[in-house]
């Protein structure tokens, strides 16, 4: 009895487990990767197969972007209500599990999706809400738990294995849409994704917590003090972190980089469908293979690159590999027709484009304030996200009035001026900062202990 004790006690808490919590996350974010890559790459690729305007296929990317932007709403909810005796995060990652499943279910049989867009943008957008609330429970969690120095390797896992589950999916999903139908391949990503909520369904936060409502447990001292009970602390607490000077900074960083990035992903398979005449299936192949590439050079370099040389360092190795990388495949137009140069394009920016969400990310987490980590690091997520919207708002009106070469390029302005805001940023001064708040919580505590 002592022996197993000994044994299940920390292969079951992702506080006390540092290959558990490894695990935990790479399979959190790799289903998340999983409806992202039919809703971002493949299907706006099958649309243009079939057919469908620039415009179209951009509203629809739009309208899968929107929740991400509403994560913030959700974010204090979580910091402030939860099942403690089950982790301070973990119920509401198991909820968003489920709903993820159950809204892939819906999407899976919209009716005539080709010909009924709105009904197809509107089942998208209730994946994408609950692949937002999923992610924003994933990221209060790992914040909460990951201690500072495995933040950065733990991104590297994290982020490369969201790139390999969307790579996946893309290139299965569009298989399978070819081979037999639309619904049979959402429904096996449905499925795909409910064989993952098994992990968190039976991996405990902390040490002595419940697996389910129903077995023994409590919640641990460490998440009891780290809980707040009152709206007006927790926005109070938030305001003070996030009007920090590189917290703001940070946020239009966010916004300019992702907005970037949701730009140029769109914009890639409505290109080579439409003016390089390859079909949906053969993008869907050359990306998912580029963006398996890109996420396992992530995970096995990623965390390990920031470590030795610093985040903002290779920020700006990544930032500038992105705009030359740009430019170069813009004057090369000639080869365009090539298949090989095109993929080797793929190849080389999904993987800066990992490595460059890894860095992102791994400095976001850093800013943060662990007594509001879900409602922080989500406000960063969700401004991102507002930068996802805008700038793929773009596309269309881009498209329209120039050439490929310009609205290509537009993609290597964008992070140019990203790269000019990373210059401003001093992560340093941020977490002396934020370790100022916590002296001065700490103390306003002790004052306020004897009045009560």
């Amino acid at each position: 009895m002592s022996l197993t004790k000994n044994v299940t006690k920390p292969m079951t808490s992702l506080s006390t487990n540092t290959f558990l919590r490894y695990f935990n996350f790479i399979a959190l974010y790799f289903a998340q990767g999983v409806p992202e890559g039919m809703l971002a790459f493949g299907i706006p690729a099958w649309l243009a197969m079939n057919g469908k305007s620039a415009g179209e296929i951009a509203s629809f990317a739009v309208a899968i972007s929107l929740p991400w932007s509403f994560k913030f709403i959700v974010a204090p909810l979580m910091d402030r209500y939860t099942y403690l005796s089950m982790g301070r995060k973990r119920p509401w990652v198991i909820f968003g599990q489920l709903g993820l499943i159950l809204s892939c279910i819906y999407l899976a049989y919209v009716p005539d999706p080709l010909n009924n867009l709105h009904h197809f943008m509107a089942a998208g957008f209730v994946v994408s809400f609950f692949g937002a609330f999923q992610d924003v429970a994933t990221d209060g969690m790992a914040v909460d738990i990951i201690p500072l120095n495995q933040q950065a390797r733990a991104n590297g896992f994290m982020w490369g294995a969201k790139t390999i589950g969307i790579s996946v999916s893309l290139a299965v999903g569009s298989w399978i849409i070819k081979e037999y139908n639309y619904t049979t391949a959402i429904l096996t990503l449905a499925s795909i994704i409910g064989f993952i909520m098994i992990l968190p369904i039976c991996s405990r936060e902390r040490p002595g917590e419940k697996i389910a409502p129903w077995t023994s447990g409590k919640a641990s001292l460490e998440i009891k003090e780290l809980q707040i009970d009152q709206w007006r602390i927790i926005f109070k607490s938030l305001f003070k972190v996030f009007t920090l000077r590189n917290s703001l900074l940070m946020a239009i960083l966010l916004f300019m980089c992702q907005g970037a990035m949701k730009y140029i992903a769109t914009l890639l398979p409505i290109f080579t469908v439409k003016e390089l005449g390859w079909t949906n299936v053969t993008y869907s192949q050359y990306y998912a293979a580029a963006k398996l590439i890109g996420g396992i050079v992530g995970m096995v370099l990623g965390g390990i690159l920031i470590e030795r040389f610093g985040k903002k360092r290779m920020l700006n190795v990544y930032f500038l590999g992105l705009i030359m990388l740009t430019t170069s495949f813009v004057f090369f137009k000639q080869y365009w027709s090539n298949h090989n140069f095109i993929y080797t394009f793929m190849i080389v920016f999904n993987t800066l484009y990992t490595f460059t969400s890894i860095c992102l990310f791994a400095i976001a987490m850093q800013c943060c304030w662990k007594k509001v980590s879900a409602s922080q690091f989500t406000l960063y997520m969700t401004i991102a996200n507002l930068g996802q919207i805008s700038l793929a708002a773009f596309i269309g009106p881009l498209k329209e009035k120039f050439s490929w070469q310009i609205s290509i390029l537009v993609f290597a302005v964008f992070i140019a001026v990203a790269w000019l805001l990373l210059q401003f940023i001093k992560i340093n001064k941020q977490i002396e900062d934020v370790a100022a708040l916590e002296s001065k919580d700490v103390e306003s505590r002790i004052v306020e202990m004897p009045a009560k």
